[in-house]
């Protein structure tokens, strides 16, 4: 019903507002007749709720609907009215401050409804309650200023049905975001920073201890579902779930409260955020502890966080260890003391005085003749023998925001009215002027704070950390652990002194609330389907990507010459691969290489030892000599494959390995050749060896060689070997090897290698059956069949190694394919020289097999 009664009482302005141009006004309703009031040459109006409810109405929508009848007492609303009082009678009594110009006032009771608000407001501006029926309505504003309410949503309804009048509506108490849109609420200003600020300050703070789970309780309010909104948006834009958030409110129902119970009673959240109003928090209280919801650590706003009542109230501890946000302390001399002396109230308003008397000692003026176990009030009573909420001073930084508001309309109306020594005239300003001016106003309290609006009429946002202690006498304080202030860098605006901290239970260690435990550096974030972003799982980075922080949402790939270490928390250079010298297959390949250059050396010497017998010079000692001597190249030319590539070794590997085994395969060739030709010059009338003699053969292999020295030439020319970083083979290696250049210049030089081989197999299988005894032609027959065996197989092998095995392939390659030539050729030759020298004779080297 209040956006019912609201919704009425704006359309009543607006019919008034419509016809002000009529020559006489008529009053609408029933007048409301403030409860403090006092006379002077300028008002300033004041709306506070003097009860915290009101009695439930059944309307019947046939007749006009019964005034409304307010319960429940509250003594901060009194605080509020002496914290004005006493700014008005300071600056009335200032002769620097509106010099000559006296300031009333006219505080009225809201009762803590919307439409009533709405309706005394109206009141403030048209100063009908008495009116006279011959009165024109083309009159200023009652009042130059309001100061109040104190909840968000009164003063939403109340800001936009008077801002239309540009009359400023200054309250001390609304924080909600909402109020900051001055297209809605063109003249509303406030001296308390707006929840957006507070809103921010909590998530910021929720963050920084580390909690990322949180459940929220919100009054069903604008205060609270807009102060909620406002944390949940910036707690999801800092890592920070909600587990649930549940609206409350004061009037809901039995069956409402007990879902809110069962919420919180299931869930793992082990901290709560609670935007709630002091009288909504009391409520919640009684019922947490009828259904032992305790050990939670709570965080709260200003609403309730430094609230005397609130701590009062919590006898059980529910709270206990709870932090929050609270207005800065501030001192205003004199201040306490005179919301202590209740003379002034007194004064102000006689009914509203007496009510507040018999709440405030519990006793009666008047009683019945019945009621004997009532008090009789006597008006002797002394405040210094009480304590309650009227006595708490715990929200003076409030009650201060009251005193601000009231400054600021003086100091606006000092700059207006051009006062000086005095002020020139006493006349009230136009509204809309009086609002712009108070805009832009500057000052410095007798304190030296600064207070100022900005372009949303906010003032400048700086909270206390107020953390909850209980005390040797069990009781809870309020102890100020850190500062917030908005002022400041994003990282500087919160500090916080971590030590000082109680946490729910009285522990001194941080509450984890987490729905997933954090992720160590070396795994990534990986959302739980269907849940919040604050629960995941862990999931190990994959080969070469790390995360180096905690709690990262994706893992980094390492660039391209870097590895994932095995905890995935660090690239390190890649691993770079390539046959050296130092492990086993580099030192086994050097060493068979050296024992195949030993025995060639061993055999030249043999067979330089043995070179006059018929065995050698059979076998055309030249070639043989230069046969071993480049078979001895070959033993070491697989040595430049071994050891990291460099320029020069790429080059020379592939080209010493082409020219030393065309130099072995020529010389093989012409062995051949010699073989052949020789048993051709032993038929009649045959004279071969005179063109195949010893210059034809040295010749023979040396344009043999020639031909591959021009490959290798061109090769290098062209397209050169280089050292290559393959980086694709392996992912987690570097292999470092010689990249071709040319592939055309390579297999060239190996098909060339093949072709000679192929032609020499098939000469020296033609001459397998010569009938010499110690035929050469059958070794080189079984030698050539060895060598292109092997170079045959090493293709496919060579192509599908991986890393230094391509290379280690193709030393096999070579060593085999020498060792094949070395021990076919030679050896036989060795074993009748060493082992059989009978057989070492012409005779026997010229006689028929059988």
């Amino acid at each position: 019903m209040e956006p019912a009664f609201t919704f009425l009482h704006v359309v009543i302005a607006m019919i008034n507002f419509s016809t002000a141009n009529e020559m006489a006004c008529s009053l609408q309703g029933e007048p409301v007749y403030p409860q403090l009031w006092k006379t002077g040459d300028i008002i300033v109006g004041g709306i506070f709720p003097f009860h915290s409810s009101w009695e439930i109405r059944d309307l019947s929508y046939v007749s006009m609907p019964p005034p409304l009848k307010c319960m429940s007492l509250d003594f901060r609303a009194f605080q509020y009215s002496q914290a004005l009082i006493f700014a008005v009678e300071e600056i009335n009594n200032s002769s620097s401050l509106l010099p000559g110009v006296s300031l009333g006032y006219k505080i009225y009771d809201t009762c803590s409804s919307m439409a009533r608000g709405v309706k005394v407001a109206l009141e403030l501006i048209n100063g009908n309650e008495k009116s006279d029926p011959n009165e024109i309505c083309t009159k200023p504003a009652q009042v130059q200023a309001i100061i109040g309410d104190t909840a968000s949503s009164p003063c939403m309804a109340i800001a936009k049905s008077i801002g239309p009048f540009s009359v400023p509506i200054i309250s001390h108490y609304a924080t909600c975001e909402c109020l900051s849109d001055k297209r809605k609420y063109p003249s509303f200003l406030r001296t308390i920073p707006s929840d957006y600020h507070q809103s921010r300050a909590l998530a910021e703070m929720v963050k920084h201890f580390g909690w990322t789970w949180v459940g929220a309780l919100r009054t069903d309010d604008d205060y609270g579902n807009s102060g909620m909104a406002t944390f949940s948006k910036i707690a999801e834009q800092l890592g920070v779930c909600l587990e649930y958030s549940l609206p409350f409110f004061r009037t809901y129902s039995q069956e409402k409260v007990l879902r809110i119970v069962e919420q919180i009673k299931s869930s793992t959240s082990r901290v709560i955020v609670a935007f709630l109003a002091h009288w909504d928090l009391e409520i919640l209280l009684h019922v947490f502890f009828e259904h032992n919801i305790t050990g939670y650590q709570w965080v709260g706003t200003e609403g309730w966080i430094s609230d005397s009542a609130v701590a009062t109230l919590d006898k059980h501890n529910i709270l206990q260890g709870a932090i929050g946000l609270a207005i800065p302390k501030t001192k205003v001399m004199g201040l306490k003391d005179f919301i202590l002396d209740i003379n002034p109230l007194k004064s102000a308003g006689s009914e509203i005085f007496t009510k507040f008397w018999e709440a405030m000692f519990k006793c009666k003026y008047h009683t019945q003749n019945d009621s004997v176990d009532t008090k009789i009030c006597t008006g002797n009573e002394k405040l210094s023998d009480i304590e309650n909420t009227f006595t708490d001073m715990s929200l003076l930084p409030i009650f201060n925001n009251v005193y601000k508001g009231v400054y600021a309309v003086a100091h606006t109306l000092h700059g207006l009215l051009d006062c000086r020594q005095t002020c020139p005239t006493k006349k009230q300003p136009d509204p809309l002027t009086f609002l712009e001016h108070l805009k832009r106003v500057r000052f410095e309290t007798a304190e030296g704070e600064e207070v100022y609006f900005d372009l949303n009429g906010d003032p400048a946002a700086k909270y206390e950390v107020i953390n909850w202690k209980t005390s040797n006498e069990h009781q809870h304080e309020f102890v100020t652990v850190g500062l917030y202030d908005s002022s400041f860098p994003v990282h500087d605006r919160l500090n916080v002194n971590m030590t000082s901290i109680t946490w729910a239970r009285g522990t001194n260690k941080i509450p984890i609330s987490v729905c997933s435990e954090s992720c160590p550096p070396g795994t990534r974030k990986a959302v739980q389907k269907g849940k919040p972003i604050c629960c995941f799982d862990c999931i190990p980075c994959a080969e070469g990507e790390i995360s180096n922080m905690t709690d990262s949402i994706a893992c980094d790939q390492c660039e391209q010459e870097y590895w994932s270490n095995p905890p995935r928390n660090q690239c390190v250079k890649k691993e770079i691969e390539y046959l050296s010298y130092d492990e086993i297959m580099g030192i086994l390949l050097t060493t068979i290489s050296a024992i195949g250059t030993f025995i060639t050396v061993i055999i030249a010497i043999i067979f330089f030892r043995y070179k006059n017998t018929p065995i050698v010079k059979a076998n055309n000692s030249e070639l043989s000599f230069l046969l071993l001597f480049s078979l001895a190249l070959c033993f070491l030319c697989s040595l430049t494959f071994i050891g990291q590539p460099s320029d020069w070794s790429c080059m020379l590997r592939h080209t010493a390995f082409g020219i030393t085994f065309v130099l072995c395969i020529s010389c093989v060739l012409g062995k051949t050749l010699v073989v052949l030709m020789a048993f051709r010059a032993t038929l009649p009338g045959s004279n071969v060896m005179k063109w195949f003699g010893p210059s034809q053969q040295r010749l023979s292999v040396l344009a043999f060689t020639l031909i591959q020295v021009l490959i290798c030439v061109l090769w290098l020319t062209i397209s050169p070997p280089f050292p290559f970083k393959n980086l694709k083979h392996y992912k987690e290696k570097i292999i470092l090897e010689c990249d071709l250049g040319s592939t055309i210049g390579f297999w060239a030089i190996l098909g060339y290698i093949g072709l000679l081989a192929l032609l020499c197999f098939i000469l020296a299988f033609l001459a397998r059956k010569l009938p010499d005894n110690f035929n050469e032609a059958k070794f080189i027959t079984f030698s050539m069949l060895i060598f292109c065996a092997v170079w045959i197989t090493f293709i496919p092998a060579y192509v599908s190694s991986p890393g230094k095995f391509t290379v280690a392939v193709e030393i096999f390659a070579i060593l085999a394919s020498s060792f094949a030539l070395l021990f076919c050729i030679f050896l036989p030759k060795c074993y009748i020289m060493l082992l059989k020298p009978e057989k070492n004779s012409k005779k026997h080297m010229m006689g028929r097999n059988a």
